[in-house]
């Protein structure tokens, strides 16, 4: 706590935004998650590289956070420092054909931002839910596209607080990873090459993906998107909902039963709950069909 104290007032004297005993569950879109014990949101890439030295040299521990969408924190919280990667690091470029975007600059802020300057590319991914340096540390993807696709160069802090920059082909992008999954490197920013496009065109095939999502998943409850990872051979929904599980709940965490690949947050779940849900469903899935679930969101304990 000693440490944790020193973190605190250091960053008062630096005028970094932060807080105590901040709860995770606001943060995040499962609406699930105790406390951090020190929540901050740097302004600027140097008070971001200061906080990683600053904790290294006091032996506390940090997470960097975007919008949350695909993380589950414990119902402890967190005993470190969450350095939350916001609007300071939203900013969107477009010259020509390529267009850069900050860490904590929201996906469907930057498809909206491609379609407004006629580059078509990114379409796929309006409306996942989450930011760009999410997008780029999972790879995410959707109808089709990954971001692999599209990304043309990463530029991020490494471990030694040098700002580097990266072509995609060096960053290891696969199904829902990349280099970052195993790095201790920090995204600042991407940049996407994209092609001409009509307007009219790009907006009427993002509303067409909208218009699909609204259908087919449960955009109206507390949920981190697709749970579990895609199996080689097979849909976790639909090996999900062939073993009956459609709805099946553990406290206030269940399987939706408008889409079997989320879990959904009824109201009151716990992280144990949601634990304890997958735990049980891939036990399940294992043994009546032999695939393997891997979870996709990611556990913060």
């Amino acid at each position: 706590m000693e440490k944790l104290d020193s973190v605190f007032n250091w960053m008062i004297q630096q005028e970094i935004p932060c807080a105590r005993k901040e709860p995770m569950s606001r943060h995040t879109s499962f609406k699930i998650g105790g406390p951090a014990e020190i929540y901050c949101t740097p302004k600027n890439p140097k008070q971001l590289q200061d906080i990683r030295d600053y904790c290294a040299q006091e032996g506390v521990r940090t997470y960097l956070l975007g919008k949350g969408t695909n993380v589950l924190f414990s119902d402890k919280g967190y005993d470190g420092v969450v350095v939350r990667i916001g609007d300071a690091f939203s900013a969107i470029e477009v010259q020509g054909t390529v267009l850069k975007a900050g860490a904590g600059a929201s996906l469907s802020k930057v498809c909206l931002a491609a379609a407004e300057a006629g580059l078509a590319g990114m379409e796929f991914a309006f409306g996942i839910p989450g930011c760009v340096g999410g997008a780029v540390y999972m790879n995410a993807g959707a109808y089709g596209g990954e971001i692999k696709d599209i990304l043309r160069d990463v530029t991020f802090l490494d471990d030694k607080g040098h700002e580097i920059t990266l072509e995609a082909g060096a960053l290891s992008l696969g199904y829902r990873t990349s280099a970052f999954a195993y790095m201790p490197w920090c995204i600042l920013s991407a940049t996407f090459s994209l092609t001409p496009g009509e307007k009219d065109s790009i907006r009427e095939q993002m509303a067409d993906y909208a218009r699909r999502r609204t259908e087919k998943q449960p955009l109206d409850m507390p949920s981190a998107g697709s749970t579990f990872k895609r199996p080689e051979g097979a849909y976790a929904s639909a090996l999900i909902d062939q073993c009956g599980l459609r709805g099946y709940a553990v406290g206030d965490a269940a399987i939706s039963e408008k889409h079997c690949g989320f879990v959904v947050n009824k109201g009151n779940a716990t992280c144990a709950d949601v634990l304890c849900l997958t735990d049980v469903v891939a036990k399940i899935v294992k043994e009546q069909t032999g695939f393997t679930l891997e979870k996709e969101i990611r556990v913060v304990e």
